[in-house]
Formats: structure tokens, C-alpha cells, sequence
């Protein structure tokens, strides 16, 4: 709070007034890191063929990891649930949200019953959420590599999808 205070340029108790305490200051941090990353992953859902968009929201995340690494670390630390902007789980819920709209269309072109969407889509959002968080430390291999293998598991799998997937070892 100190060192905040010195760069605002103000006392330690005006930063005291204006935030509540530590814990208001984080939330505020944690709400526009949140707004952050949903802007650049709302943005990269929004047009072309479903595989390019699956391509923009991985390339949106890891843009995000690599030029706000320390808003990412506040992200998927354990964020306040006073919050008003929500966390990372709410992120994530929120592009899955827009990526089942998205699956839910393609489903209902292909056949399948669009009720599933909703598993898919956060299924992908794990997915491309975990590898981004492993990602955050290893930095290898380059950004745009980690993207594409993300592409080639979720599309690849997703363009061949059986209508009706069964377990082999529980048939008998």
C-alpha cells in the first residue's frame, strides 16, 4: 500500500479511503484483469469459420499470458469472491457461454443434438484454459505452436465426432 500510495503520489491513508483496504485494491485489479481478457477472447469469437475461431480465442488467451503475465498470475490465483466482475472460473464460464452458441449452430447443421453444445464448449474452454496456464510458466514452444496444437486436438476431434460415443471398456 505504501509503494502504491508513493507512485499515486498520495498519502498511505488516501489509498486506505479510496480502495477499503487490501482487499478492495486486489478486487478492483482482479475485476479489470477480468474485463481484459474477456474483451480480447469476446472479440476473437466473433466471425469466420468455427476452426478460425476456435484459432483466435487460443492465440487471444496466449496474447493475453504473454503481454499481461502478471494480471494472468492474479487471474488464476484465488481471486476474491466479493468480486463484482467475477474470476478466471468466471471467465471461463462466460467464453464457454458464447462457445456453446457457437457449437450449438454447427451441432444443429450436422445432426447432433445441440443440447450437447454446452458440454463441448466446456470441454474446449478447459482445454485451451489449462494449457494457457501451463503455458504461463513454460513459454515453450512459441505461442503461435501451442495455438495450433491446441487447434488440431479440439478441431480435429471435433470433425470427427461419432453421433453416439460409447466407452469400450464399459461394453461388454
Amino acid at each position: 500500500m505504501e509503494e502504491i500510495a508513493a507512485r499515486a503520489k498520495v498519502s498511505k491513508p488516501v489509498v486506505y479511503e479510496h480502495f477499503g483496504g487490501k482487499e478492495g485494491l486486489y478486487a478492483v485489479v482482479v475485476d479489470r484483469e477480468v474485463r481484459a481478457l474477456l474483451d480480447r477472447v469476446t472479440k476473437a469469437l466473433t466471425g469466420g469459420h468455427p476452426r478460425v475461431l476456435v484459432e483466435q480465442a487460443a492465440l487471444a488467451l496466449l496474447d493475453y499470458i504473454e503481454g499481461d503475465t502478471d494480471g494472468f498470475r492474479v487471474l488464476v490465483r484465488d481471486s476474491p469472491v466479493a468480486s463484482g466482475a467475477g474470476n478466471f472460473s468466471s471467465i471461463l464460464n462466460d467464453v464457454a457461454h458464447q462457445a456453446e452458441g457457437i457449437l450449438g449452430k454447427e451441432f444443429s447443421e450436422r445432426g447432433f443434438d445441440p443440447k450437447l453444445a454446452e458440454l463441448y464448449s466446456q470441454a474446449l474452454v478447459g482445454m485451451v484454459a489449462l494449457t494457457g496456464r501451463w503455458w504461463l510458466e513454460a513459454r515453450k514452444p512459441k505461442k503461435e505452436v501451442v495455438a495450433a496444437h491446441l487447434v488440431n486436438l479440439a478441431w480435429n476431434g471435433l470433425s470427427h465426432l461419432e453421433m453416439k460415443p460409447s466407452l469400450e471398456s464399459t461394453e461388454e
